[in-house]
C-alpha cells in the first residue's frame, strides 16, 4: 500500500488542478457533454479502453490487470447544480447560474487521479477496474439507472463509491451497514377552487385556505401514522397561489418531498397523502390533482463490503476517525447500483479544521478542503487493492 499512497501524494496537485478546472466549467444534469469529453480524453491518454455516451453522457474506462481476478467498479458523478456561485475563490464558476455546489467536481478529480496511479501499477493488479463516471446524479431519474440499462455493471463483482462531505471534519470516514440514505420522492398537488373578490369570500372556494389545511394535515402523517422508530419526512417546500391583494385565488399549487428508509412506509405515506388530499378538497368543495413521483430508492449498503471498506480506511494515512453513522435523509442514485451488485457507499470528511462552520451542500458558498481528495482516493485505492489481494 505504501506505493499507492506515495504515488497518490505525488499526483495530489494534479487532482487539485483538475478539480478547480471542472469547478470553473460546471454543466447541469443531462447537459454535461464537455465534462464527459474531458473525462474520456483523460482516460484515453492513459491508454484505457473508454466507452462514451453510456446511458446518456456517462463514461466508462477500463483498466485490466496482468492477472485475472474480480471486476471492481469505482463510481464518481460529475454534474453540477443550477445555483449562482457566491464564493470568492480564483476558481469560481465561469458559467452563469451553474455551480458545483455538491462536490462532484471533487469526486471526478479523485477518480481521475486514482486512475492515473493505478494505471502505473497495472502489473500488480489482479482483475479489472471499471472507472464509472456518472452523469446527472442531481436530477431524477438520474444517470445511474440509464447507465445500468446500458450495461455499465456487466461483469462487475463489487462497486465502491464515496461522497465528499463539507460539514464532516477533514480526516473522517463515515460509513453505515444497511440503509444509509433515504428514498427521495416528490409530490405535486393542484387545488382547484373558485376565486372571487376578497371582500366576498362566501362566494368563493378559497384554494389558499384549502392548501393551508392540507399543509397542517400532511404534517400529521409522520407524527401520527408512522412508527416513531421508523424515520420519515414529509415536507411541503413550495406553495404558489399568486393573485392581486384583493382577489381570492382559484388555484393553489403545493410541491414537496417525501423521504423514507422503509419501502412499506413509503407506500403507506403515498396512500395516506392521497386520502388526506381527497378528503380535504371534497370537504371544501374543491377539485384537485395529486401526483406522487417516485425518485431514487433507499441506498442500502451491503454488510460485508461496508465492513471491509471501514476496516481498510482505518489503515489509511491521514484518516483520523472511522465511524458508523445513523441514516441520513438525503437521496442518492448510487442506490440503483447496490440493487444489482454488492458494494458500499461512504462519506469522506472535507471540512477545513480552521473553519468554525462550513456552508452546506447546495449552498451558493459551498466549498470543501481539497485535502479530502487525497483521503478519498487513498481509501478507494486501498479498498480496490485489498479486495484484489483476496484473489491473488
Amino acid at each position: 500500500m505504501d506505493k499507492l499512497f506515495s504515488q497518490l501524494d505525488a499526483v495530489y496537485n494534479e487532482m487539485v488542478e483538475i478539480r478547480r478546472y471542472l469547478h470553473q466549467y460546471p454543466e447541469l444534469s443531462f447537459q454535461e457533454t464537455k465534462t464527459a469529453a474531458y473525462i474520456a480524453d483523460y482516460h484515453t491518454a492513459l491508454g484505457h479502453k473508454v466507452k462514451t455516451n453510456v446511458g446518456g453522457n456517462g463514461v466508462l474506462a477500463y483498466l485490466k490487470g496482468e492477472r485475472p481476478g474480480p471486476t471492481i467498479a469505482l463510481r464518481a458523478d460529475f454534474d453540477a447544480l443550477p445555483i449562482q456561485e457566491k464564493t470568492d475563490v480564483p476558481y469560481k464558476s465561469k458559467n452563469d447560474g451553474v455551480m458545483h455546489a455538491c462536490g462532484h467536481d471533487g469526486h471526478t478529480a479523485t477518480l481521475l487521479g486514482l486512475a492515473k496511479v493505478l494505471n502505473g501499477m497495472q502489473e500488480e493488479l489482479v482483475g479489472t477496474i471499471v472507472f464509472l463516471h456518472q452523469h446527472a446524479e442531481e436530477l431524477p431519474p438520474g444517470g445511474a439507472i440509464s447507465m445500468i440499462e446500458a450495461g455499465c455493471l456487466d461483469g462487475v463483482d463489487v462497486i465502491f463509491g464515496t461522497h465528499l462531505q463539507a460539514q464532516l471534519p477533514l480526516g473522517t470516514i463515515v460509513y453505515r451497514t444497511g440503509a444509509l440514505q433515504a428514498a427521495a420522492d416528490r409530490f405535486d398537488i393542484m387545488i382547484k377552487g373558485a376565486g372571487g373578490h376578497g371582500a366576498a369570500p362566501h362566494h368563493t372556494i378559497d384554494s389558499i385556505v384549502v392548501g393551508s389545511q392540507l399543509i397542517n394535515s400532511l404534517q400529521q402523517i409522520v407524527s401520527r401514522k408512522v412508527d416513531p422508530l421508523d424515520a420519515a419526512v414529509v415536507s411541503v417546500c413550495n406553495f404558489i397561489a399568486k393573485n392581486p391583494y384583493n382577489v381570492i385565488a382559484d388555484t393553489a399549487q403545493l410541491t414537496g418531498t417525501v423521504r423514507t428508509l422503509n419501502e412499506g412506509t413509503r407506500n403507506s405515506i403515498e396512500e395516506e397523502m392521497e386520502r388526506i388530499v381527497k378528503g380535504t378538497c371534497e370537504a371544501s368543495g374543491a377539485e384537485y390533482e395529486f401526483t406522487y413521483s417516485r425518485g431514487y430508492p433507499t441506498l442500502v449498503n451491503h454488510q460485508r463490503e461496508t465492513e471491509f471498506v471501514a476496516n481498510v480506511a482505518k489503515q489509511v494515512p491521514g484518516i483520523k476517525e472511522v465511524m458508523e453513522t445513523p441514516p441520513v435523509m438525503g437521496g442518492e442514485d448510487y442506490a440503483y447500483y447496490l440493487q444489482h451488485v454488492k458494494g458500499t457507499f461512504f462519506f469522506t470528511g472535507g471540512k477545513n479544521p480552521s473553519l468554525d462552520k462550513a456552508f452546506p451542500h447546495h449552498h451558493p458558498k459551498f466549498d470543501f478542503d481539497e485535502r479530502a481528495l487525497l483521503h478519498a482516493a487513498k481509501v478507494l485505492g486501498a479498498a480496490t487493492l485489498k479486495y484484489m489481494q483476496q484473489y491473488s
